[in-house]
């Protein structure tokens, strides 16, 4: 430990981002190794440091390999000591180390608790839906659909639901299509009751918009949540705006109701 450790520390701060890199790439695994005091006292501010790098491959190395630390030193003290860094990652100028973190949040939030993660968390995982980079806003829609399935319909509904539905009149027609695509993922994962009380009416509400990629992505969502409605809500509110969609003039619009209607099988 005492031998290694002092050449740890100036590889840390080497010139060369090459080497901080590969580093990076496996500091965490000596957390298995040294054990949780010695990864507490000597290794965490080593990492600290890594994670404010200005070379953004060394802060994703770095947040790419977070489980090995925490199966050593437990997820809370994970948190207290980094969880400052990696919320200001969350905004990080590079998009991977975004996406880097989205993909770590499920597990964060799960042993964090739902209280702390309302606390802390859920503000950043709502701001990424509204993402300039494509790929960012498909992972936290994906990510949401995960959270839910770890705090239930219950949370969705009261913490998750509303704030996604509010972006349906947001001005930006990119954010509005978001809004579709958390409903495909989150349906299911809350269930009929939700999906036909809550999400159903903006989707519905939506087959109006002025912009021909949000109609037929209204008639995308319809086909995917087709299945968890009840045969009523299917005749009486979904048809007649498929059919509606099947008249458009927009000719991607008019083909997704059609397949909606065939594959719903409401023809």
């Amino acid at each position: 430990m005492n031998q290694v450790l002092p050449y740890i520390k100036e590889l840390v701060s080497d010139t060369n981002q090459h080497v901080k890199s590969a580093l990076a790439s496996v500091i965490m695994g000596l957390s298995t190794i040294l054990g949780k005091e010695n990864t507490i006292e000597h290794l965490l501010p080593l990492f600290l440091a890594q994670l404010k790098d200005e070379c953004p491959e060394v802060r994703l190395n770095i947040i790419s390999n977070l489980d090995c630390v925490n199966e050593v030193i437990g997820i809370r003290q994970l948190s207290q000591s980094l969880l400052p860094a990696i919320v200001e990652l969350a905004e990080d100028a590079k998009w991977r180390v975004r996406l880097a973190i989205i993909e770590y949040m499920p597990l964060l939030a799960g042993q964090l608790g739902v209280e702390f993660f309302d606390e802390k968390l859920n503000s950043l995982c709502m701001a990424w839906l509204v993402d300039h980079v494509y790929a960012i806003r498909e992972a936290a829609t994906n990510n949401l659909m995960k959270l839910v399935q770890k705090f239930g319909t219950e949370w969705a509904q009261n913490t998750i639901v509303p704030k996604v539905l509010v972006m349906a009149d947001d001005p930006n027609y990119l954010h509005r299509m978001t809004t579709l695509f958390c409903i495909n993922a989150l349906s299911e994962a809350c269930g009929q009751e939700i999906t036909t009380k809550q999400m159903l009416p903006i989707v519905l509400k939506m087959a109006g918009d002025q912009v021909a990629n949000v109609r037929f992505n209204v008639a995308k969502s319809l086909q995917k949540i087709g299945p968890i409605l009840d045969n009523d809500a299917l005749q009486v509110e979904v048809k007649p705006v498929l059919q509606k969609l099947g008249q458009d003039q927009d000719m991607d619009v008019k083909y997704f109701a059609q397949e909606a209607i065939s594959v719903l099988a409401l023809a």
